[in-house]
């Protein structure tokens, strides 16, 4: 049995019979009164965010995952398909589980996928992208870098701000946890 000073940024513990990933904690020593831990968890089934507080020292149970690299492969309306790199066996996960990362799913990319025992629980993805734009309104001669933005669909079906100058066809970098343009890529 663990306890809160195990707390850290992705940590997967079970809390009210769920399974819950820190996504921050913040210990507080008030003047008066016991310290105790404030903590944002999302639940892993549901994606759903609460604030909890947990007392200092109080016991938690860690939950031990093994992570293991796949390549995403397709998908038929709900259900998406990934091969184990080393296995080459295909697993199919429901489109509620990824729903957050579905944006960047291009064929091929590379995932890392949580387990516990044999459920999967997440699926993570690089924290840049490249991705191909397939519509946006054309830049105007002498449009700068410094000067505005505008929407861009990219090959998956996401629309994010791109600068100006940035044309149909044009490979960028996506920042996958922020959903934001980075640079274009040559």
């Amino acid at each position: 049995m663990s306890n809160t000073s195990d707390f850290r940024n992705g940590l997967i513990i079970e809390h009210k019979n769920n399974l819950f990933k820190i996504i921050e904690f913040q210990h507080v020593k008030p003047g008066k009164g016991g310290a105790f831990v404030r903590t944002k968890l999302k639940n892993i089934k549901t994606g759903q965010i609460i604030d909890e507080t947990f007392r200092s020292g109080a016991n938690i149970s860690i939950i031990r995952i093994e992570a293991r690299e796949f390549n995403y492969l397709y998908n038929d309306e709900n259900t998406y398909f990934f091969m184990d790199n080393e296995t080459y066996e295909q697993i199919e996960l429901q489109k509620s589980i990824i729903e957050d990362i579905t944006p960047f799913l291009i064929e091929n990319t590379k995932t890392v996928i949580a387990f516990n025992d044999e459920n999967p629980i997440e699926v993570r993805i690089p924290p840049h992208i490249n991705m191909k734009i397939t519509e946006t309104d054309p830049g105007e001669k002498g449009n700068t870098a410094q000067g505005g933005t505008k929407p861009a669909t990219l090959e998956t079906g996401l629309v994010i701000q791109v600068p100006l100058f940035v044309q149909i066809g044009d490979l960028i970098r996506v920042d996958t946890r922020e959903k934001k343009y980075v640079e274009r890529v040559k």
